[in-house]
């Protein structure tokens, strides 16, 4: 049945928005940060619904095994690299994305490598806040991108904000990105040193 379906056709689109997010940073568009954010956002909702209707609907596959993680680590990858690439040498982004991407090799790398030894390694709580923080970090560092100041001044004037509050939020949304960015940049060395020792004690 097609519902049984369902899980995979989201895995499969949030794929096929990877290269759709990419072309959308070289639109000479007046809110390419608001559409950029927006095709991230979505493709990070497949990444919990797949799973969840999986789970619900009790239909869980090797197609969504195998599938569903590559398409979270390339989804994550791409969107930092091009944040890094139209980040102009910004530290507060390149660093946390290089520990953030270097992680995830590492990681898919030591699964498989467990995988061949038959070892488990279920997902930590820890894991889950990691990804949840990183998403909204991308989110908000994606929507401070490019366009953002078209962005930002449209929604100042249509509330007709005073001068003072203009300068008050005016980069608020890059500096929280920067900052939960760091954070998840934090977790993600926890989480994969977590996995480092378990795949060490069966070397």
């Amino acid at each position: 049945m097609l519902k049984h379906k369902i899980p995979n056709i989201l895995t499969v689109a949030r794929l096929i928005l990877i290269p759709i997010l990419v072309t959308s940073f070289y639109m000479p568009w007046k809110i390419t940060n608001l559409v950029v954010a927006t095709l991230f956002m979505a493709a990070s909702l497949t990444d919990y619904f797949d799973g969840y209707l999986a789970r619900a609907m009790k239909v869980q596959s090797n197609f969504g095994r195998c599938l569903d993680p590559i398409a979270d680590k390339l989804l994550v990858s791409v969107a930092l690299i091009m944040l890094v690439h139209f980040g102009n040498g910004n530290l507060m982004l390149t660093i946390p994305a290089m520990i953030i991407i270097c992680r995830e090799i590492l990681v898919s790398g030591l699964r498989e490598f467990l995988a061949g030894l038959n070892v488990s390694v279920p997902v930590t709580r820890l894991s889950k806040w990691k990804t949840a923080i990183q998403m909204i970090a991308i989110t908000m560092l994606l929507l401070a991108g490019n366009g953002a100041e078209y962005t930002y001044n449209e929604i100042m004037d249509f509330v007709e904000a005073t001068a003072f509050i203009r300068s008050t939020f005016n980069d608020m949304v890059l500096i929280l990105g920067e900052v939960l960015l760091i954070v998840a940049s934090f977790l993600t060395v926890v989480t994969g040193y977590i996995y480092l020792k378990i795949g060490l004690k069966n070397m």
